[in-house]
């Protein structure tokens, strides 16, 4: 049998926990602290944490000097197509190694993890090349199937570890009932397995939303995301710290909005099967 926590113990471990992720959204809160000071202010020495002049003057240059609005929108296509693109294709794959798993199953699933480990630089030039040859360099497109062949494996491996939690019992007997292989997928598999799909979506979201080193070496205008809105900050003269920050705030906030909102789901994603 499984020993009860103690209340001192249960103490303890909440008092780490709220540690860690104070510690975690520290750069976050000193980031938006930081974009509502003077360029003066977001440098003294030593930091000045809450006494200082609050200012609105960097928002206001930064919607004057780019077009916020075209660096969210294509990063809400950049996302949302890859993860869209990325389930269509991952839950069949899943789907089959979850239920209809051959020798080689697991060996699959190791290669395509593996491919994970392999530095983005090492198949830059390829990749920037066959962009460069079939005229999709700096196009939505492009980075939408690059996104979602490199975030991928990720999905491929969550969504068979939540399909593996379904009983196979349950498809066998829509089997028999008369389902076909695409009905038995889309009306059985898939409204039982909703809080692991959820989950992968939003993770999928927001590996892509973050996406830097790929966004920043195939797009220059008409694709940049707003990871390219707050690279275009730092400039030969140097870094504008106040006004960088004021950047990374307004790229950061839908997505930190999206899983505030959605953290219960993502958190019963994460945990689906874990309790039988």
């Amino acid at each position: 049998m499984a020993r009860a926590v103690t209340p001192q113990k249960k103490a303890i471990f909440t008092v780490i926990a709220w540690a860690v992720g104070l510690l975690i959204f520290f750069p976050i809160l000193w980031t938006i602290l930081t974009s509502f000071k003077t360029e003066a202010q977001a440098v003294a020495d030593p930091p000045i944490f809450l006494n200082f002049d609050w200012t609105l003057e960097n928002y206001a240059v930064v919607q004057e000097r780019s077009n916020y609005m075209r660096f969210l929108w294509n990063s809400v296509i950049i996302a949302g197509g890859s993860t869209l693109l990325g389930i269509i294709i991952a839950v069949p794959a899943a789907w089959s190694m979850a239920f209809v798993p051959s020798r080689r199953t697991k060996d699959i699933l190791l290669w395509m993890l593996s491919t994970k480990m392999l530095p983005a630089v090492g198949v830059l030039y390829p990749i920037y090349l066959i962009c460069i040859q079939l005229g999709v360099l700096d196009n939505r497109i492009a980075l939408v199937i690059i996104l979602m062949l490199i975030n991928l494996p990720i999905i491929v491996w969550m969504l068979y570890t939540y399909f593996r939690e379904i009983p196979g019992e349950i498809l066998e007997a829509a089997r028999m009932d008369g389902a076909s292989l695409k009905e038995e997928i889309m009306y059985v598999l898939t409204p039982m397995a909703i809080p692991g799909i959820a989950s992968t979506v939003l993770l999928n979201i927001i590996l892509a939303w973050n996406e830097a080193f790929w966004t920043l070496n195939l797009t220059a205008v008409d694709a940049a995301p707003l990871t390219a809105f707050i690279a275009s900050y730092s400039s030969p003269e140097g870094l504008f710290y106040a006004k960088l920050s004021a950047a990374s705030t307004m790229a950061i906030a839908p997505i930190l909005i999206l899983g505030w909102f959605s953290q219960k789901q993502l958190v019963r994603g994460l945990t689906f099967g874990a309790v039988k």
